[in-house]
């Protein structure tokens, strides 16, 4: 039986969940999510494997015309959905473009100049996070009040993610690693390069009408969004 779970968590916007451990150990869980935008395009943030199911489900919401690779470590998958969506628009971050030569990148957040766009910027809006290890980007969907995220935000355990495996997702680290607990605001500083530019970037994030978080990582978090964004991000929104 598949393990990976298929849910509209609004018109438009799909989600992949499925377990994932971090180095084998971890359970993370992972996600994928693909939004459709009005004109019949698929964007889609790359994060798990382009399964049948996933493919069929892809296929039947339009066209996929955006393949986003979210940070520099979310890469795994890319590969597949370029060879099974060839035409559509590679995106991801600038050093994913020095260490994956294997892709077609359509461009590169960080390498690109400030104001490039893609094609889908009438109806989703990024943040790159420069000042983040592993440069990640974050993605606004007004329509749905949606925001998108990879490493930026956990919310483990990924509840969701394991409902359909033999294993729990559940795990001390886990336990620890969710907006509300302090350990996530430990970890963010572990893992920010330039506390200016997180500041900077974390605010932008705060300032968009979201309702609704998608992770990579745990358990979408529904009416409590900004919620959990401001909790976790406090000691960068007092800079």
């Amino acid at each position: 039986m598949s393990e990976i779970v298929i849910r509209e968590v609004a018109p438009g916007v799909t989600i992949f969940s499925k377990p994932f451990a971090r180095l084998n150990i971890v359970p993370f869980g992972g996600r994928t999510t693909a939004i459709k935008l009005t004109n019949g395009d698929v964007f889609v943030f790359v994060s798990t494997p382009l399964s049948d199911e996933t493919k069929s489900t892809l296929d039947t919401m339009g066209t996929v015309k955006y393949l986003i690779a979210p940070d520099s470590v979310h890469s795994l998958y890319i590969s597949e959905f370029h060879k099974g969506y060839p035409d559509a628009k590679c995106v991801g971050v600038a050093p994913l473009l020095a260490k994956r030569k294997d892709i077609p990148w359509a461009g590169g957040f960080g390498v690109d100049a400030p104001g490039t766009t893609y094609g889908y910027e009438s109806e989703l809006t990024a943040c790159y996070f420069p000042g983040f290890a592993n440069k990640d980007v974050a993605f606004f969907h007004p329509a749905s009040k949606s925001l998108i995220v990879a490493d930026l935000l956990f919310n483990l355990p990924g509840k969701e993610q394991y409902s359909k495996s033999r294993s729990s997702g559940h795990s001390i680290f886990a336990s620890w690693l969710n907006p509300w607990a302090p350990f996530h605001k430990k970890f963010l500083n572990t893992t920010t390069e330039d506390k200016v530019a997180m500041a900077r970037d974390a605010k932008i994030v705060a300032a968009w009408d979201f309702e609704r978080v998608i992770p990579c990582h745990g358990d979408v978090i529904e009416g409590k969004g900004k919620e959990a964004w401001t909790t976790a991000y406090s000691n960068f929104l007092k800079e």
